[in-house]
């Protein structure tokens, strides 16, 4: 784990592996999670040529926490990021609430961001004609009512939750997604995916929720960026058996992201689309500007 002092003074940690001369290809993790590496993600990236850089978010694990921070506040410290890495240009993917995250760099940097790719990536929460929580899991839906009604109530629901994952193992990792879990998806999550989803789960709250906290806290709120004025080239992946990020919310990016290359599969879950992560980085890499 390499660690970078950002400009106000908080510090990220982060993941780095592949050619030094690489194009970096920065993912953004899901909520809640942290740096944590998975095999196919790192060989896919390697594979390509490219320098895989994972960021914890503020607030997990080992990166300092930033309290009330915006979707957008993200692209400033990816530019710190690559500015340490002496990295002009980079392209990036989101799964799942790291999607928004893409998102800001797309929009936040567009001189240096090439190009974005999300994987099942959340929706604004006040996007119009999108009901935002309709087809998530019981456990979804109890959380982000929380996070509506206010921090306390948010706080009190994720420490309840951050004491079931930070004991969770691959064996129990299935229950623990509980009514997230499509049937694509459960069948999906066995092995290698397993003990990567637990060993992410525990890592997430490893420092407490902070970094739970403030992604839902701005999902809910203004981004900081609209994504109608994204001019960088955008892929849009997202399951049709989805019950974490629903089918609606990939669909509303993909019409609303201009010029979004979108990849609707009505057979595929949240966690199984990351089974075709060479397929997202392959398109990434055509459809880039170069």
């Amino acid at each position: 784990m390499e660690r970078i002092d950002l400009p106000d003074g908080r510090t990220m940690e982060y993941l780095v592996e592949g050619p030094t001369g690489g194009l970096p290809l920065v993912f953004h993790h899901g909520t809640p999670s942290g740096a944590v590496r998975y095999e196919p993600v790192f060989a896919s990236a390697v594979r390509h040529g490219l320098r895989i850089i994972m960021p914890s978010r503020a607030g997990y694990a080992g990166s300092s926490p930033h309290p009330g921070r915006r979707v957008a506040d993200v692209a400033g410290d990816v530019a710190a990021l690559l500015d340490g890495l002496e990295a002009a240009h980079f392209v990036t993917i989101g799964w799942s609430g790291g999607g928004p995250h893409a998102l800001a760099c797309a929009a936040r940097l567009p001189g240096r961001c090439l190009g974005a790719a999300l994987i099942a990536g959340v929706a604004p929460y006040q996007a119009p004609g999108l009901d935002w929580m309709a087809g998530m899991g019981e456990e979804n839906i109890a959380e982000f009512g929380a996070a509506a009604q206010g921090v306390p109530e948010l706080d009190r629901l994720l420490t309840q939750m951050a004491e079931g994952l930070a004991r969770v193992t691959g064996a129990d990792v299935a229950e623990a997604f509980g009514d997230l879990l499509s049937g694509v998806d459960k069948g999906a999550l066995t092995g290698e995916f397993a003990d990567y989803l637990a060993e992410s789960s525990r890592y997430s709250v490893s420092a407490g929720i902070a970094g739970w906290r403030e992604d839902d806290l701005a999902f809910l709120s203004d981004w900081g960026f609209r994504v109608e004025d994204i001019k960088v080239p955008v892929a849009v992946w997202q399951g049709g058996e989805d019950r974490m990020v629903p089918p609606a919310h990939g669909q509303w990016l993909a019409t609303h992201v201009p010029g979004a290359e979108a990849h609707l599969l009505p057979g595929e879950g949240h966690l199984s689309l990351l089974a075709g992560i060479d397929a997202v980085v392959e398109s990434l890499l055509a459809h880039s500007n170069s």
